[in-house]
């Protein structure tokens, strides 16, 4: 029997709301165990200078006078990430004050500011040097590096993480995880066709999460999110604005010559609200959400999905992440394609948690230098192990 130790995950998702914590005890390989799961919510101020972030560096990303700037914001980005740095050292110490056992790891995923695969490029806030020495535990941070450095996307990781959970709960093959963040990916898991105890997987990030959601509610009301999609139920899709920002999606990613599943992974900077401009709150977030579920369902009824190569028909979708709580998301998806959406938390998973004890996971396979990453789901050209161990204390 392999060696286990307890990770505690640390995950601060691309809505900027909070982080979310979770130790597990596990090997790396063939078992693990949820042991906790906590919520920190970020104070307002922190949550808006993370927008502020990132909407700066999008629009210097394309701008001559960048290199003047650039000290300015430098100095800003520093300033966040020490600040982030410091609230997850105190959602890390606030849930092992109560913890008796020994924490092995923590795996320090960090905000994500950007994300460009096609350059190779991606930046995630948190000093897990200061971490360690915060809280005196070994951290693991950094993850998606390695990948880049080896050809792949960055994203999605959790995969491997998906794998052991649906073996663990003795889920029936052929499955489909739906991870519903701000962006949103897929993780497709399957027996295969000759080798039935060979199981396969792979996975990417097929279109807008609560992304785009998320921004207009908080933009133009004093909501963080969407509660169950009440507001875009009582809201008007506009059809007019609505066609015209699909068609131009389509003609952008060139979707018909190549599937979503072909697209590299994506970023909430591939997506924006100002097409809903001018439009009452209820009706923008009515729109902006037929938009995302026409986008998801585009991927959904490819026959690339239905029937892959190996032979399995995805009939199942299990939905993870915060999105899987927009009933009126969830229930406008349904209505566009065959297979079924289910809940993770039907089947004993806390779907909020799911990312947080990914990361875990994903920091005692680093520290055992097994691979977090392969050639089928981030497109690395060899199965890759990532994450940088800082032990400062």
């Amino acid at each position: 029997m392999n060696e286990s130790y307890y990770s505690l995950g640390l995950m601060s998702g691309t809505s900027g709301d909070g982080i979310d914590a979770s130790i597990i005890k596990s090997d790396g390989q063939s078992q693990y165990k949820p042991v906790v799961d906590k919520y920190f919510e970020y104070d307002s101020e922190t949550t808006k200078k993370i927008n502020q972030i990132k909407n700066k560096i999008d629009y210097h990303s394309f701008k001559s006078e960048r290199s003047r700037i650039k000290k300015e914001l430098d100095e800003e980005i520093n300033s966040l990430e020490k600040k982030i740095t410091l609230l997850h050292a105190d959602a890390a110490n606030d849930v092992l004050k109560d913890f008796k056992e020994n924490l092995d790891f923590i795996g320090f995923h960090g905000h994500t500011i950007q994300h460009l695969p096609h350059k190779s490029y991606t930046r995630q806030l948190g000093d897990g040097k200061l971490l360690s020495k915060l809280t005196k535990k070994t951290v693991i941070y950094n993850f998606r590096q390695n990948d880049m450095k080896n050809g792949g996307n960055g994203a999605p990781l959790a995969p491997i993480f998906h794998q052991q959970m649906i073996y663990q709960i003795g889920f029936d093959l052929p499955i489909t995880i739906f991870n519903l963040g701000g962006i949103a990916n897929v993780t497709h898991l399957w027996r295969d066709l000759f080798y039935k105890e060979k199981l396969v997987c792979n996975a990417n990030d097929i279109g807008p999460g609560n992304c785009l959601i998320d921004s207009w509610i908080k933009k133009n009301s004093n909501h963080k999110f969407d509660i169950e999609g009440n507001i875009a139920k009582s809201g008007k899709v506009d059809k007019i604005l609505l066609d015209k920002e699909f068609d131009t999606f389509i003609q952008k990613k060139n979707i018909g010559r190549r599937s979503l599943a072909d697209l590299p992974s994506l970023d909430i900077n591939d997506f924006d609200i100002s097409f809903v401009s001018g439009l009452s709150l209820e009706d923008g977030a009515a729109t902006l959400t037929e938009y995302t579920t026409k986008i998801l369902a585009l991927y959904f009824n490819t026959d690339k999905f239905i029937n892959n190569e190996n032979g399995s028909d995805f009939k199942k979708i299990l939905a993870c992440g915060g999105g899987r709580k927009n009933n009126f998301l969830i229930q406008s998806l349904q209505k566009k394609i065959k297979q079924k959406i289910l809940n993770i938390d039907e089947f004993g998973i806390n779907g909020d948690f799911v990312e947080s004890q990914a990361f875990a996971y994903l920091a005692i396979r680093s520290y055992l230098k097994l691979p977090i990453s392969f050639p089928e789901t981030t497109g690395c050209k060899i199965p890759s192990s990532g994450g940088v161990i800082a032990k400062n204390f």
